[in-house]
């Protein structure tokens, strides 16, 4: 059963294939996707920064659990929906790994150009704000990528059958 759920996940991609998506549908999809990457890369900085870690393994830390917050949303409510789990893992992957990593290019890209950003801690208020900042600016970069993938039946169009 759960191969015949996954073929049909297959087929609805690929029948809207050339449907326009809108900006709401595009920052809708951003925001849940930016959603997990904020929740794993404030534990991946948050864990790194109190443990006193230097910039690369908190850095890694934080990208490895944003995917797995991301993915972990998505997985989430496919679940609920009734796939077994290797088919809500694939769903999650072909839904988030484009949209996370551009997240995840853009807002740590900001967080290396921000000034002092990689050596704030918790307690200092530009830790936040660079922080705050760098999920803006993944956002509004996000989005269109976003839109693009999901106006050609990929990223996040993948889950829509699922909500």
């Amino acid at each position: 059963m759960e191969h015949h759920t996954h073929h049909a996940h297959g087929e609805h991609g690929h029948s809207h294939g050339n449907t326009p998506a809108s900006w709401p549908m595009a920052a809708q999809a951003t925001l849940h996707c930016l959603t997990g990457c904020a929740i794993g890369e404030i534990l991946g900085m948050a864990i790194g920064t109190a443990l006193a870690w230097h910039n690369a393994p908190t850095m890694i830390l934080a990208i490895v659990l944003a995917f797995v917050f991301g993915y972990a949303l998505t997985m989430r409510g496919v679940l609920r929906a009734g796939l077994g789990l290797r088919s809500a893992l694939r769903v999650a992957l072909a839904a988030d790994t484009v949209s996370i990593a551009v997240m995840e290019l853009m807002d740590n890209g900001t967080l290396l150009l921000f000034p002092g950003a990689m050596d704030a801690t918790l307690s200092d208020a530009l830790f936040w704000l660079s922080l705050a900042l760098s999920f803006a600016v993944a956002f509004v970069v996000t989005t269109p990528v976003n839109k693009w993938m999901i106006g050609r039946g990929k990223g996040h169009a993948v889950v829509h059958q699922y909500h």
